[in-house]
């Protein structure tokens, strides 16, 4: 279950609340990016990096050790699956089974009250989940929150590093609830130095982030959606 309470979206993972950010509150249905999972991947690989759980050798995401968790089950389960697999770059893990974590994140996002959790035919014949927003509320308060840290409402010494990825991350994937029009270049200076803030000034961590907005872009360009994103 995700922390806090459904009024409060603060506590919420970095996945999660990507993954909320992700809805347009108006329709209240997923208003970008095209695969909302490499998002939510994103997401969650960057936590973990943050935490220290997962780190870098080589240019490869290696997990600290067999028996740390995040007590968060979207998180541990990306760091089952990374220990389980050969070790791959970050990059590869943003897209690489994605949509595991993206399940994962819905499903404690619904067991919360964030979504509500629906039935749909898949194809006519398999049921599949299908999931829309519930708390519109927190979503608009999310949506709020990452314009004010990008439009610089406050020094980015005192934005926490959760708040400055979700945002790097947003823009990567050219999320539109965070960057109507798509006008990244108007506030690139601001982005990179979100983008340093996020890795709390470690190099690198630093370096992580790059090769994980890097991968974002790609996917964001080049990717489709995928059915039931």
């Amino acid at each position: 279950m995700p922390h806090g309470s459904p009024a409060s979206p603060h506590p919420l993972s970095l996945p999660a609340r990507l993954c909320l950010l992700a809805w347009d509150p108006a329709p209240s249905r997923p208003a970008g990016p095209g695969r909302p999972d490499h998002l939510v991947r994103a997401g969650a690989l960057t936590e973990l990096a943050q935490r220290g759980l997962l780190v870098d050798d080589g240019g490869i995401a290696t997990p600290l050790d067999l028996d740390a968790g995040a007590g968060d089950p979207a998180l541990d389960g990306l760091l089952e699956l990374v220990r389980e697999s050969r070790p791959r770059p970050w990059r590869t893990w943003v897209t690489l089974r994605a949509g595991y974590t993206l399940r994962d994140v819905h499903g404690q996002l619904a067991a919360g009250g964030w979504l509500r959790a629906g039935k749909r035919r898949l194809l006519g014949v398999l049921p599949a989940a299908e999931h829309t927003l519930e708390r519109v509320d927190v979503a608009r308060a999310l949506r709020a929150r990452a314009r004010q840290v990008l439009e610089g409402g406050r020094p980015v010494a005192e934005v926490s590093e959760r708040d400055a990825a979700v945002v790097v991350l947003a823009l990567a994937a050219d999320l539109s609830t965070v960057l109507p029009g798509g006008d990244r270049g108007h506030h690139r200076r601001r982005v990179e130095e979100l983008a340093e803030r996020s890795a709390a000034g470690d190099p690198a961590l630093h370096r992580v982030v790059r090769e994980i907005r890097i991968a974002l872009r790609a996917a964001a360009v080049s990717a489709p959606a995928p059915a039931g994103a």
